[in-house]
């Protein structure tokens, strides 16, 4: 008998992500948290130990920070989840929100950064490409940068002099190259490593004074730092003797690195001196680290979680960080490691698996991006599959991060097809060693991942009893059509060109290309509101599927590319299970 409360108590239990502080009142911080039942902003003075709550919005708020000096809290105010819309703000203390620079136009939003002065640089995307503007306070914005590929503002540097500038002018918006200007618009200098070596800006030294930009690079075949000096010319490549990929960040003081290395979906830190070249392991417990900071006394403020304990904002000193009210989320069962052959080499996967002994029914859920991966991290979704007796595995396929340059980029000019090849692979070696029921399999995921779910009954039919396709990419002609400018730029160099250049390869890796080989019936959840994977594309497909006599149902809400409803995401939880245990004769 599945106990309902704890598996859905997984999703209510509050949460807080790892407060943001301003550089020169580091007492003052905000964060997200779900606590009211939304994701919304919240603000933090961290010596008086008050909380207070920022946004109030229907369908919750996401991307927020606060400025340099502590005085202001930033958040962007898109419509019900569609991303498209403008910079707000309020001051830390209360009181009315205001635009945040009220001459510009709604947007996707492409960067923000903002300076002690109130001086702000802010990207937008349009259908017309990117610009970043430059925003004086008590003055009006102009433009800084301009161009139709896509673009992200990085920083600003301390003494508000540079702007650190991403772009894909080159056309590759996967690999970006580097630029420097000042703010008058003038070029102070240019990094790009070549063709399919990206550079990604992290930001500039927190010293005023000191032009040095932290950069993540890939030069050797993985993410790893380098710290670069647009003025003098001068790069320093920071060389670790660690496995797996490498982030970084500043210690306020600028004189150490803060180091992120990931291995193999689990997490650890360092601190990097600068001076002395020394690398020093920060004791953190096994598993993953979504998120770090050092803070001014030297310590360093941290997200942990894993796939059995939920997630803990911790200090290296010893302390929980922020506790959010309520009782903590239940825990879940630890993930085990499978490594399986495949046409690509070695893939890794992530298992969970109920009580007993198998086969089980068996779900394979998807992650999404591409360029992302699953890790060891507590994930209330697998939780609940594993509550109701299914086993879980997730597949960090070609096209995840974590794994090199080269694993990354596999899926380039066949996506999709590709990925499917080591989901096959795993799906195979599932069933061979007796973990999963080749009569009960369930394909899942949300976006990238609800796009090859949709793509996988169609091109591997005999494979999968059940799929339940979220927030997908079904159309993919139709799909790039719609979508925001910034993917249309992504898509054009993951397939090497734009629909008119290359029709053949969006067509062979289009879902709706396949939709009369599907057999297995198929949920497919929707947002109204989506940017990324519009509702056009959508209904086309389902538009197909009813045509062919296709066994499914669909899920709409009114939303975006997910929700930030605590409620919305259990009704979404409950369908998908309650969906594949219908079909799968589970009831």
């Amino acid at each position: 008998m599945v106990d309902d409360e704890r598996w859905k108590a997984r999703f209510r239990a509050a949460r807080v992500s790892l407060p943001g502080w301003a550089h020169y009142a580091p007492h003052r911080s905000v964060y997200r948290s779900n606590t009211t039942g939304t994701w919304e902003i919240y603000s933090w003075d961290r010596t008086t130990d008050e909380r207070r709550q920022v946004t109030d919005r229907p369908n919750g708020t996401w991307i927020g920070g606060i400025d340099p000096t502590g005085e202001w809290i930033w958040w962007f105010a898109d419509t019900d989840g569609d991303e498209f819309g403008v910079w707000r703000r309020q001051a830390f203390g209360g009181g009315e929100d205001e635009p945040a620079v009220p001459a510009l136009e709604p947007s996707y939003p492409a960067g923000l950064a903002v300076g002690s002065s109130g001086r702000a640089v802010v990207g937008r995307s349009t259908d017309g490409g990117t610009t970043i503007h430059v925003c004086p306070p008590g003055a009006d914005p102009y433009v800084l940068y301009a161009h139709a590929e896509d673009a992200y503002a990085i920083d600003l540097s301390e003494d508000e002099s540079l702007v650190a500038i991403n772009h894909s002018e080159h056309g590759d918006s996967r690999h970006m190259a580097l630029r420097v200007v000042r703010t008058d618009g003038e070029t102070v200098a240019d990094l790009w490593d070549g063709p399919g070596k990206g550079l990604s800006g992290l930001s500039f030294s927190p010293v005023v004074g000191d032009q040095r930009l932290l950069v993540e690079h890939e030069r050797r075949g993985k993410p790893e730092p380098l710290i670069w000096n647009p003025v003098s010319g001068d790069v320093q490549e920071i060389v670790l003797d660690l496995p797996g990929e490498v982030g970084a960040n500043w210690y306020p003081d600028g004189s150490a690195l803060l180091v992120s290395h990931s291995h193999h979906a689990r997490d650890e830190l360092y601190r990097y001196d600068l001076a002395g070249g020394t690398l020093e392991k920060i004791d953190t417990p096994r598993g993953v680290i979504g998120s770090a900071t050092a803070r001014p006394d030297g310590t360093v403020e941290f997200s942990w979680s894993s796939s059995a304990s939920p997630p803990v904002i911790r200090s290296t000193s010893g302390a929980v960080v922020l506790t959010p009210p309520g009782p903590p989320a239940p825990e879940s069962v630890p993930v085990e490691d499978a490594w399986v052959t495949g046409p690509g080499g070695d893939i890794h996967a992530l298992v969970s698996k109920p009580e007993g002994s198998g086969p089980f029914p068996t779900v394979f859920d998807v992650h999404g991006g591409p360029t992302a991966y699953d890790d060891d991290s507590f994930s209330p979704d697998a939780a609940a599959w594993v509550d109701h007796g299914f086993a879980v595995v997730r597949v960090n396929y070609r096209g995840s991060t974590g794994y090199g340059s080269t694993w990354r980029d596999a899926i380039e000019g066949r996506p999709g097809l590709t990925e499917l090849e080591d989901i096959k692979a795993v799906r195979d070696w599932a069933v061979s060693s007796g973990l999963a029921d080749p009569s009960r399999l369930v394909l899942t995921g949300g976006s990238w991942g609800g796009y090859l779910t949709l793509l996988g009954i169609g091109t591997q039919p005999g494979d999968w009893s059940v799929a339940v396709g979220i927030v997908p990419v079904a159309d993919y002609l139709a799909a790039y059509e719609d979508e925001m400018e910034a993917l249309q730029a992504f898509d054009r160099s993951l397939f090497g060109g734009s629909p008119a250049d290359v029709p053949e390869r969006y067509k062979a890796s289009s879902p709706i290309t396949y939709v009369e080989q599907v057999t297995a019936p198929v949920l497919v959840m929707a947002g109204e509101n989506d940017p990324r994977c519009p509702i056009r594309q959508i209904d086309n497909y389902l538009g197909r599927l009813r045509e062919l006599g296709k066994e499914h149902e669909v899920y709409r809400y009114d939303a975006g590319h997910g929700s930030l409803v605590v409620e919305e995401r259990i009704r979404q939880m409950a369908a998908t299970i309650d969906f594949a245990r219908k079909h799968l004769d589970l009831t």
